[in-house]
């Protein structure tokens, strides 16, 4: 159970507030939803409160959890499938679980990738999105400036 004001992080989606629980009439049942307001994004999101877990919300990695994505950030590639468009399939089902070691893997395995060879447009915004995910996330944990927070993705992955 998350409270109002918690920092959480929604799959695919990033870092975010608890803005407010509220209850709402769905299909005759009155439910009790979450109110995320995702940050740098002009979004709302209502979670389910009871679906929570399912959809992959959770708290801000701690900060001495992040010794885990940073090893990760500087180990070698993985295994993927081949062909771009499974590898994108691949890759996307990690991210959906919303774990930071998942979007650390795949961040990790197409920045190594993209050394190379040319990624797919996909891939190339899949990259984007998770070096986003992962430096914000870094950031809110450390309490620090997302630029700091990208310096050091960079020194771990030597990008």
């Amino acid at each position: 159970m998350f409270s109002v004001g918690d920092k959480v992080v929604y799959p695919a989606h990033g870092v975010g507030r608890i803005e407010a629980i509220v209850e709402k009439e769905v299909a005759g049942e009155k439910m009790s939803f979450y109110v995320l307001s995702i940050y740098g994004k002009d979004v709302k999101i209502m979670v389910p409160t009871l679906n929570a877990d399912k959809v992959g919300l959770r708290q801000v990695v701690r900060e001495e959890e992040l010794e885990k994505v940073f090893h990760i950030l500087s180990d070698g590639i993985d295994k993927m499938p081949s062909k771009w468009n499974k590898r994108y399939l691949f890759n996307m089902d990690k991210i959906k679980t919303g774990s930071i070691y998942e979007i650390a893997e795949v961040f990790r395995n197409l920045t190594l990738l993209s050394k190379e060879k040319e990624l797919s447009f996909g891939e190339k915004k899949m990259l984007d999105s998770t070096r986003d995910l992962i430096v914000k996330e870094i950031a809110y944990s450390k309490k620090i400036e997302t630029s700091q927070a990208e310096t050091l993705v960079n020194k771990y992955c030597d990008v």
